[in-house]
């Protein structure tokens, strides 16, 4: 295990020498990465969204793609597309963005509903179908996909289906002054192309292996079930967790226990999680003038159910 938690602390320590000041964003951003998870990223330009995607494709020697989403994509831009070659007398596949290590999707809810459903199968099977024929993506394969919680015009929001695909949204905000007043000075953070890996390919899938084997108790998972049954009645709530939404909270959860230093679950794993794991999968209920978020309803149900001693 400390060579494990030695892995991990070189991740962060890489990351956070390029986002200053986000010590729990980037833990998340591990955590999706460890559990083979995909990451929603909602906030306002200019925080350090593309440097968080650069920072992690370079710190374990992956490759990195950036796409922009815009109105007139097809899915054919982000997947690829086959082309006949007379020479070779057949069609040869000519691979898009999408096959690399860590993609970011920039804004992606500016695109059609049709590309971005081109995103389903690569987030949720690692791979991609296209005339009869599938194609593996590489490993590690994470999605890093962006929107602007704030502009709407032209936008399409995401589908639930979509959203389930997730197994973490997250937030960055501002950074402090102290932090914000050394990256003015040009001192505070390195430039995500400057970082040296210091993961191999071969290290991180061993720890993606790991956390799978992470263990958890009987009396864990009943915390566990507590807290998705309390979506599926709470008032202020039409749509509750889904088991594929209770199953990426337990991925979600075993991911930052091992970031922990530790080989199993403890309840709090599940509840510092629960509303970046599960807020997004939840629907509210129409409020005329309310301002109650998914965030808030899910914060509440997590304080209100007893964790196991």
């Amino acid at each position: 295990m400390a060579r494990t938690l030695d892995l991990i602390r070189r991740l962060e320590g890489s990351v956070a020498q390029a986002l200053v000041g986000k010590p729990d964003v980037i833990r998340l951003a591990i955590i999706g990465l460890l559990a083979r998870g995909h990451l929603l990223i909602e906030d306002v330009p200019g925080v350090g969204k593309t440097t968080l995607a650069a920072a992690l494709a370079r710190s374990i020697g992956g490759g990195f793609q950036r796409i922009q989403f815009t109105s007139d994509m097809l899915p054919s831009d982000i997947i690829g597309i086959t082309v006949y070659q007379p020479d070779r007398g057949e069609f040869v596949f000519k691979p898009g963005p999408l096959f690399t290590n860590i993609v970011l999707a920039d804004e992606i809810n500016r695109t059609t509903p049709k590309t971005q459903s081109s995103l389903l199968e690569a987030m949720n099977e690692a791979q991609v179908s296209l005339d009869h024929s599938t194609f593996p993506l590489p490993r590690p394969f994470m999605v890093l996909a962006t929107q602007n919680p704030l502009e709407y015009e032209g936008t399409h929001p995401l589908p639930e289906s979509q959203l389930d695909r997730f197994l973490l949204r997250i937030r960055i905000g501002y950074p402090a002054a102290s932090d914000e007043k050394a990256i003015l000075r040009g001192g505070g953070a390195a430039a995500a192309e400057s970082l040296v890996p210091v993961l191999t390919s071969a290290e991180l899938l061993e720890l993606q292996e790991q956390v799978e084997k992470v263990r958890a108790d009987d009396s864990v998972l009943d915390y566990l079930m507590a807290l998705v049954a309390a979506t599926r009645s709470a008032p202020l709530l039409r749509l509750g967790v889904s088991p594929r939404g209770a199953l990426a909270l337990l991925r979600a959860a075993r991911a930052r226990a091992l970031t922990d230093g530790r080989d199993f679950l403890v309840p709090d794993d599940l509840k510092t999680l629960a509303v970046p794991a599960l807020a997004h999968r939840v629907l509210l209920k129409s409020a005329p003038g309310s301002d109650v978020d998914g965030d808030a309803v899910m914060a509440a149900i997590a304080d209100a159910i007893p964790v196991p001693r």
